[in-house]
């Protein structure tokens, strides 16, 4: 873990309740050395002078922890909305997108840069997809409303870890632990069932490492998975499926329940799947090459398209996988990537050559992969013009004897040049 240091000294800050931790942890690590841009140091600023706290939040503090530079980073403070919002315009501040505000958040732009300010919640009344909050000042009340442990962690802009629910522990040890009860956390949010397996995959050492109570809360809870939107699903899916232990993760849908809730076919095809996530590992593949080892056929592509709102592009690779992983495969002879390349070169449809390449993946053809990323697609070299100057002149008999030369280009493995399929043409 990146850059902390133990200082002995109690924790602080207003209603900041009680911590399990003995000391307070700093961190010093150049990730968050790096965060202090000129627009966060004037944001800083405008705090210090109005004795609002402000602290980084969730994800950020987590990744930071980790050692890794956050992509987002969101902040949470004292400070009410309509404050913040006064704040900012009497330093003449730019606040922009205001569709936050009734959350709390406020998204003000310093030096180039958006900076979203949420101020510290309870939720007050939650329906399993939406809550309704009041703010308050109390940073224990606003961690207890969090999903996970490893993002309920505030980390202050002096690098103090502020930590109610031994949130650093589980990081350290590499456990996925919801806040406080499992099961109230769920309901509050039935979306948050796929953020844990989201950070299991991103964070747990190996697969098959959860607590049995936890297990038990997502199966009794899976239900509530079907009043979420499909949109909201796919994106935590996508995420799952590009993570670690993806194999056992979607094994352990299944066992709980879920799969039906969330648009997998209910007979879909383990054993299939885990043998391309297994070919797949470092091949970077897209979530629907890994997911589609699920389906036995296009109607089960339908299905999720139906309840998840893919989109147009990945329904296609998804119907290209299906139809095709089993009867377009290597060459058997010295060319094992010739099928691929006669299938693109007699395609008419555009993306053929990306959708071939994620093939490849999918039966774990590495090094054709390579290969076919490397093909250079050659280009024809005769056209209607060269056959007019050789005298063909009808449209028809054109047409024919550049059919008949493609198809003796293609036996030539690309490779006969202009004079040699003229010279041909003479033949035919």
């Amino acid at each position: 873990m990146a850059g902390l240091r133990l200082l002995r000294r109690r924790h602080g800050g207003s209603g900041s309740g009680t911590s399990t931790s003995t000391g307070t942890m700093r961190l010093q690590a150049p990730q968050f050395q790096a965060l202090f841009t000129p627009g966060l140091r004037s944001v800083a600023e405008l705090f210090e002078k109005k004795n609002y706290e402000l602290r980084i939040a969730g994800g950020a503090v987590r990744d930071l922890l980790s050692g890794v530079t956050p992509q987002d980073i969101d902040f949470a403070t004292t400070a009410t909305p309509a404050e913040m919002k006064e704040m900012f315009t009497a330093a003449g501040v730019r606040l922009i997108n205001n569709k936050g505000e009734k959350h709390g958040t406020i998204t003000a732009r310093l030096h180039e840069e958006n900076f979203e300010i949420t101020t510290l919640r309870i939720d007050v009344v939650t329906d399993g997809r939406h809550a309704e909050v009041e703010f308050t000042t109390d940073w224990h009340k606003d961690a207890e409303r969090r999903d996970l442990t490893v993002n309920s962690m505030f980390l202050g802009l002096d690098g103090t870890l502020y930590d109610f629910f031994n949130g650093y522990e589980d990081l350290k040890n590499k456990k996925i632990r919801f806040v406080g009860k499992a099961a109230e956390r769920i309901q509050e949010d039935y979306l948050r069932i796929l953020r844990y397996f989201r950070f299991y995959g991103r964070i747990a050492e190996k697969p098959g490492d959860h607590e049995p109570i936890t297990l038990e809360a997502i199966k009794e809870n899976a239900k509530g998975l079907a009043g979420i939107s499909g949109e909201r699903i796919w994106v935590e899916l996508k995420k799952i499926l590009l993570g670690n232990h993806v194999n056992h993760l979607v094994q352990l849908m299944y066992e709980l329940d879920i799969a039906q809730y969330i648009g997998l076919p209910l007979g879909g095809n383990l054993e299939e799947f885990a043998r391309v996530s297994k070919n797949i590992q470092n091949l970077s593949p897209k979530p629907m090459t890994v997911l589609t080892s699920l389906f036995k056929g296009k109607d089960d592509v339908a299905n999720l398209d139906l309840r998840l709102k893919i989109s147009k592009e990945e329904k296609n690779l998804g119907l290209f996988l299906v139809k095709h992983r089993q009867e377009l495969t290597k060459g058997s002879g010295p060319e094992p990537l010739r099928p691929y390349q006669d299938f693109l070169m007699d395609s008419r449809e555009a993306n053929t050559n990306s959708k071939i390449f994620e093939l490849l993946k999918y039966q774990g053809e590495e090094q054709l992969l390579k290969e076919m990323q490397e093909w250079t697609v050659p280009s024809f070299p005769v056209s209607g013009h060269d056959l007019r100057k050789m005298g063909v002149s009808s449209g028809k008999e054109i047409g024919t004897a550049l059919q008949q030369l493609r198809d003796e280009w293609k036996k030539s493995g690309y490779h006969m040049d202009k004079e040699e399929l003229l010279s041909c043409l003479k033949k035919l």
